[in-house]
């Protein structure tokens, strides 16, 4: 017997795969810093070419899962990290999310009149004006964090870094890498958080120096660095703050994360009226596409109308 579509809570037909040190946690001894290095491995290619995406926008959306697997990683307790841009540019909407046992997912949705041979390299051509919006959701019993800016700059990363000093009064230094290879897809990030003083005490000049010098050993990270599957995080970071009495944190795993099934999906459908579902169906059922994973659905109507027989 075939299980009921609200009952149906199985993981449709998608790759079943875990990078085990996808983030690499790390802070300087006696320094006000802390950062994270992200690297995707094969979850980068996995994720982008499920989706019909020119290269540009595939090379935006690996820069976003970098970001919010890297923001995602910095939580202390159970939820999701997710960033959601809206512009007046060809890539109308872009969504990316991470949870705290780092599933990710993303989608990204073009206008229909861009022209997809001929698309802009730059983040902020392809959004154009519009805003960001970062979320932390800690599940049903609590409420929402959302801050909102703008969009300025001419990267995601640059983008990003001005809504942390704007919305959140929060130093960080982002660098969000994303590239095709003869191998597929490969994206990572480098990040630098300021920490706050404990006890609200004053920022020193020490304090000030080590955030400066920090952030100029991290300029020097490159994108073959950082997409290279043969140089190890332990070795990269070192490489690049060994000086700086660097110690490393406990590695994060990162993962293939969508999160539909029939039974959500299903869930959805039901809050429609009768009528509404009626005018739906198209050859004998409704069908409907999960845009982060690329995956259809299809009810019947009889299977829609069993939860309230």
């Amino acid at each position: 017997m075939d299980t009921p579509p609200f009952l149906d809570t199985n993981r449709p037909e998608v790759p079943n795969m875990v990078v085990s040190g996808g983030v690499m946690p790390f802070y300087l001894e006696r320094s006000p810093v802390r950062g994270r290095l992200v690297r995707l491995g094969p979850l980068a290619d996995a994720i982008l070419s499920r989706h019909d995406n020119p290269d540009a926008v595939s090379r935006l959306g690996g820069e976003a899962l970098a970001l919010v697997a890297a923001m995602v990683s910095a939580l202390k307790f159970k939820g999701a990290f997710s960033l959601q841009v809206k512009g007046d540019g060809p890539v109308s909407m872009l969504v990316a999310d991470a949870t705290d046992s780092g599933d990710l997912r993303f989608f990204a949705r073009l206008r229909e009149d861009a022209d997809r041979e001929a698309l802009p390299a730059t983040a902020k051509e392809l959004l154009g004006d519009g805003y960001m919006a970062f979320t932390i959701d800690q599940g049903p019993d609590m409420d929402r964090h959302q801050g909102i800016v703008d969009l300025t700059g001419t990267t995601l990363a640059d983008m990003a870094m001005n809504y942390f000093q704007t919305s959140e009064q929060h130093d960080c230094w982002i660098r969000l890498f994303c590239e095709k290879s003869p191998d597929g897809w490969k994206a990572g990030a480098l990040v630098l958080e300021r920490i706050a003083a404990e006890g609200g005490i004053e920022t020193t000049e020490q304090d000030e120096d080590a955030w400066e010098t920090a952030c100029t050993l991290a300029e020097t990270v490159t994108e073959q660095e950082v997409l290279d599957p043969d140089l190890s995080n332990e070795r990269l970071i070192h490489r690049l703050f060994g000086t700086l009495d660097v110690r490393l944190g406990t590695p994060r795993a990162l993962a293939y994360g969508c999160r539909c099934n029939r039974a959500r999906l299903a869930s959805v459908l039901e809050t429609f009226p009768d009528d509404d579902l009626d005018h739906m169906v198209k050859n004998g059922a409704i069908t409907m596409n999960c845009e982060f994973c690329n995956v259809g659905f299809r009810f019947t109507r009889d299977e829609l109308g069993a939860r309230s027989a």
